[in-house]
């Protein structure tokens, strides 16, 4: 979706190095105490509630899925632009109607019928402003396909890492927006209402709308939080090394603290404008949490890290605030780690500390150009007393 529903969605079996090394149609059902996940595949298509496509009407939706149609691939295959009538959900004519994307499961890729049902299960009965959307599906001999709603700005990681003129690098304000978002989204899944832990949080899986909001996506890899008192859920390591949490990498255990783990290091690479793991930066720059932690704690420092390409757009105290955010999301052990609402209600803070920093330059700026007109005029200008303090004067 967009740009891809994930660049490089994932090839995860058991564990991926990643890139360098490294509209409302769904809802969700109510379960009683019953894990998201049901037991067959025939249940799991019954309860979606979701459009059940034919192969023909994704190919005819997707132009005969032309090369030129492709958004990008990954593990589960290729993901195809598409378009359906708004109201009828029949292939419309390219141009018409409501743009999708349609992944379509490549038999010898890395991801498979397994990954496509839980994409399905977790997808059709969870709802959030910040899950993407699942319109339906194709289930039809061999052919596994899924349809979502279209992202047209494509994920993070291309606006992070991608050189072109189509992905122009977001701004800090528009970093701090998709961290913020994104952190809500894991918020939800780790909810009482949810109880899911995501396991693959990554950059590439952050797609922005047209406004840049974002919306987390891909969820092949999603598995129910731990029940009967159990303080964790054990489980074959995978996932897209660097992002993984070194608890889970250990021993298989997996925890909501361990998607956090994953947040602070996409907030880093927020921060930084690097990838987690990138062989091609000189030595001892491979891996960016190393690199990057003894920098992380320091009003002085942290400077020297931050992506160049944002230079002037924050201030010190906002890049420090974000950068100890990270610091904790990261720490070794998962007792240490904030939670998700604690992660939120920090970036919330950090966003009134951008919105009055730029109101302050704001007004600085305009004072500015008065006075440099007022100069260039040659006006003479009076100063009058500042009238006292008052609910109208600030």
């Amino acid at each position: 979706m967009g740009s891809c529903l994930s660049v490089r969605i994932k090839a995860e079996s058991p564990l991926h190095h990643g890139a360098s090394d490294g509209r409302e149609l769904s809802s969700r059902h109510s379960y009683s105490s019953a894990p998201l996940t049901p037991r067959s595949q025939s249940e799991i298509l019954e309860l979606s509630n979701l459009n059940s496509f034919s192969f023909n009407e994704l190919r005819v939706a997707t132009r005969n899925f032309r090369p030129d149609s492709v958004l990008g691939e990954g593990g589960f295959g290729c993901v195809f632009k598409g378009w359906i009538d708004e109201n009828t959900f029949k292939a419309a004519r390219p141009g018409t109607g409501l743009v999708i994307a349609v992944k379509r499961l490549n038999q010898e890729g890395f991801q498979g019928h397994k990954e496509w049902l839980a994409e399905i299960t977790y997808l059709s009965q969870l709802s959030h402003p910040n899950l993407v959307k699942l319109i339906g599906y194709c289930l039809e001999d061999e052919h596994r396909l899924l349809v979502y709603e279209f992202m047209p700005r494509g994920s993070l990681e291309n606006h992070l890492f991608r050189r072109s003129t189509y992905f122009q690098p977001l701004s800090w304000n528009l970093r701090m927006k998709v961290a913020l978002e994104a952190a809500k989204g894991l918020t939800y899944l780790h909810s009482p209402e949810a109880k899911v832990i995501y396991r693959d949080f990554k950059s590439s899986n952050i797609l922005l709308d047209a406004n840049y909001n974002a919306k987390l996506s891909d969820f092949g890899l999603a598995k129910d939080g731990p029940i009967d008192g159990k303080s964790h859920v054990s489980t074959r390591v995978m996932g897209t090394f660097g992002y993984a949490a070194p608890e889970y990498m250990a021993t298989g255990h997996i925890t909501a603290r361990s998607d956090v783990y994953s947040f602070g290091v996409v907030l880093l690479e927020m921060l930084t404008g690097r990838r987690v793991m990138d062989k091609n930066r000189p030595h001892g720059e491979h891996n960016l949490i190393e690199w990057a932690k003894p920098f992380l704690t320091s009003k002085r420092k942290v400077l020297r890290i931050m992506d160049h390409r944002i230079e002037g757009q924050y201030s010190v105290e906002g890049a420090l605030k974000a950068a100890l955010l990270a610091v904790k999301c990261l720490a070794l052990e998962p007792k240490f780690r904030p939670k998700m609402p604690e992660v939120v209600k920090a970036l919330e803070q950090l966003q009134n500390l951008n919105e009055s920093g730029s109101l302050k330059r704001e007004t600085t700026q305009r004072k500015h150009h008065r006075t440099s007109t007022d100069e260039a005029s040659g006006r003479k200008t009076t100063s009058y007393p500042r009238p006292a303090a008052s609910p109208l004067v600030t």
